[in-house]
């Protein structure tokens, strides 16, 4: 008995001294200590929009850009598009998200058309067809899984399996009739970072996707706040402020004759991150107006970036020590790094080493 109750206090003095030791905040880095195998790198690449850039750009001056990136190597390739079960969300609770399904998601009828399947039917059938994909596909099965990417309405996974064929295999047939190819083929012209920077690259490094991690769920924190909302943020948006010409004149204009590894290096340096992010998140925290519209804004970003985020944890979370490389608005950006940081088995890989 006596032994018993010493070695219950040994035990509970144990438990408070560990208890103690703990710090008062914990650092959920620390639970990683003895990772079994390597941790899962993230690269983060901020990107501009290329649809903005001026019509005269090619997109042949993205190929040094691309060679940095194919260098890095990654496995896995996420973009800032909505998948087709989000967009299929967003369309059936269109009130609570008033717009948005217009706005970022596309209708997905003529896929339905030549592949009979609806944006359910055909990820379910996407998924299928993946599990059992077999290590040689033949030009057949590629055309086949562009055609259930373009039903499932993941556009550019779909373009990683044309462009995967070599060019006298990229006509219609097995489940690809002839819109479905004539959309295709103008989407290998067509100027977005999620075709000409993702897709492209993936095909390069043989990937067989892509995957979508952006979120609009959010928006639902800005609905219906009416116009004197959008009155006060376009407000906010047009301020000057030595900062914001700053960083106006640092990134310059992505023109034809622009080096677009030097742009991209000035868009993913640190020091211009924090003053784009302090002149528009920072300067919205700081609104004294009643309604206090800033601060709602700010609430709608981070709403936003937390779910992308747990999008792409998703999305590498079955390849755990896979290299990861997310293309993302540049805005974006820090809050990618910021909170994928904070993953128990994540490295957060510095993208300025990969574009020097």
């Amino acid at each position: 008995m006596k032994t018993k109750l010493i070695a219950s206090l040994v035990a509970s003095m144990a438990f408070a001294v560990s208890a103690q030791a703990r710090p008062a905040q914990m650092n959920l880095k620390d639970v990683a200590r003895g990772l079994a195998g390597p941790p899962t790198q993230v690269m983060v690449l901020g990107t501009s929009h290329l649809s903005g850039f001026p019509k005269e750009f090619k997109a042949e001056q993205l190929a040094p850009l691309l060679d940095r990136l194919a260098v890095f190597h990654p496995e896995i390739i996420t973009i800032e598009s909505l998948s087709g079960e989000d967009c299929d969300r967003l369309k059936r609770f269109a009130d609570t998200y008033p717009g948005v399904w217009n706005d970022y998601c596309w209708d997905t009828d003529v896929a339905r058309k030549a592949t009979g399947l609806d944006v359910p039917a055909a990820l379910a059938e996407t998924a299928k067809v993946l599990a059992a994909w077999p290590a040689t596909p033949a030009p057949a099965d590629r055309r086949h899984l562009a055609a259930l990417f373009s039903a499932a309405n993941d556009r550019s996974s779909a373009l990683v399996q044309w462009l995967r064929l070599p060019e006298s295999e990229r006509h219609s047939g097995d489940g690809l009739d002839d819109a479905l190819v004539a959309a295709l083929t103008e989407r290998v012209g067509k100027m977005n970072e999620n075709y000409q920077i993702a897709a492209v690259l993936a095909a390069r490094l043989g990937l067989e996707r892509v995957y979508p991690v952006d979120d609009h769920s959010a928006d639902s924190i800005q609905a219906n706040l009416g116009p004197d909302f959008e009155k006060a943020m376009e407000a906010h948006w047009r301020r000057d402020s030595p900062e914001r010409t700053l960083l106006k004149k640092r990134w310059g204009e992505p023109g034809a004759g622009r080096d677009m590894l030097e742009y991209y290096r000035t868009l993913n340096d640190p020091e211009n991150q924090w003053l784009a992010i302090n002149t528009d998140f920072g300067d919205s925290l700081r609104d004294t107006s009643k309604e206090q519209w800033g601060r709602r804004y700010v609430a709608w970003w981070e709403t936003r970036n937390l779910r992308m985020v747990s999008n792409i944890r998703a999305a590498f979370g079955r390849t755990p020590g896979a290299r990861v490389l997310t293309v993302v608005g540049s805005s974006h950006k820090p809050y990618f790094d910021a909170y994928l940081g904070m993953m128990h088995d994540v490295k957060i890989v510095d993208t300025l080493r990969f574009l020097r």
